[in-house]
């Protein structure tokens, strides 16, 4: 079942999707939410720094395939990380297998991830939760800036690349996957799998926005990625453990940032208050 053609396609689904999951937090149409994002941006310079620093760490990512090819690393740590997991991955797309599966799998992995992320900030921004917000910016920063080194400095292959039993489903759901996405993942950038962690760091967070349908959406996703890392042929178990790791290190830094960040512009705000009151009339 062919879901998408290229990744025009899968942007569109995104944007509706991220649109869908900002009304699910917010109870809000979503333009409201965009509304607080935007005024967020001018008038407060911590958030709009926070946003920028999560800009460009996923800016340096982008690039983490070209300086791959910069240090032209030849080894190899897959059969010492993750090829004595056996068969079971094997088993596993056998067992299980079936054409809607694929393509449910292959919707969460490109679409409702990023969606989740997106939506994540507007939702946050919009509850007036800044703790949160800044948590989940300190969170995936952390993220990003633990996982790029190992992917350059600790290759590990896709499963299906190396195990011959093992099929790259994602292929069934996005043809040209190879073409229009590979340029964002390397087939050796699995350990840590950065789906299973960012999307934990998800779930762990919306759980402290005290949005209960939002909760349990976030974990839910989390699960079917996790599921949809293995079925899908791409990552080992040990991706995943790793990945749980690093969510429960980034989240754990994240919301003490958090909270500083939150208390500290408490506390400004709560000066030019005094300041102003402070003043003599005409001033």
């Amino acid at each position: 079942m062919i879901l998408f053609q290229s990744m025009s396609s899968v942007t569109i689904c995104s944007i509706v999707t991220v649109a869908i999951l900002i009304t699910l937090g917010t109870g809000r149409q979503p333009l409201a939410a965009a509304y607080s994002f935007i005024k967020s941006l001018v008038v407060s310079r911590k958030y709009l720094l926070f946003f920028i620093a999560v800009l460009a760490i996923m800016v340096i990512n982008k690039y983490e395939l070209k300086m791959e090819q910069w240090l032209n690393i030849s080894y190899d740590l897959t059969p010492a990380l993750s090829g004595w997991e056996g068969t079971w991955p094997a088993w596993l797309q056998t067992t299980f297998h079936s054409n809607i599966l694929t393509a449910v799998c292959a919707f969460f992995y490109l679409v409702v991830f990023q969606s989740v992320m997106i939506a994540s900030l507007a939702i946050y921004t919009h509850k007036r939760d800044m703790k949160l917000y800044y948590a989940f910016c300190i969170a995936l920063l952390i993220n990003y800036f633990l996982a790029v080194p190992f992917y350059l400095f600790v290759p590990v292959n896709e499963v299906w690349f190396v195990h011959s039993q093992v099929k790259f489903l994602m292929l069934d759901a996005f043809p040209t996957f190879e073409k229009d996405y590979r340029s964002l993942s390397g087939i050796n950038n699995c350990f840590p799998s950065l789906h299973t962690s960012i999307s934990v760091t998800m779930a762990l967070l919306a759980s402290r926005s005290g949005i209960r349908r939002w909760s349990i959406f976030a974990w839910s996703n989390a699960v079917i990625i996790i599921f949809s890392i293995f079925y899908l042929g791409i990552h080992w178990f040990t991706d995943m453990v790793a990945g749980v790791a690093l969510a429960l290190f980034a989240v754990t830094v994240g919301l003490k940032v958090g909270e500083w960040a939150e208390r500290s512009s408490k506390i400004g705000q709560l000066s030019r208050t005094k300041l102003k009151a402070s003043r003599p009339v005409g001033s």
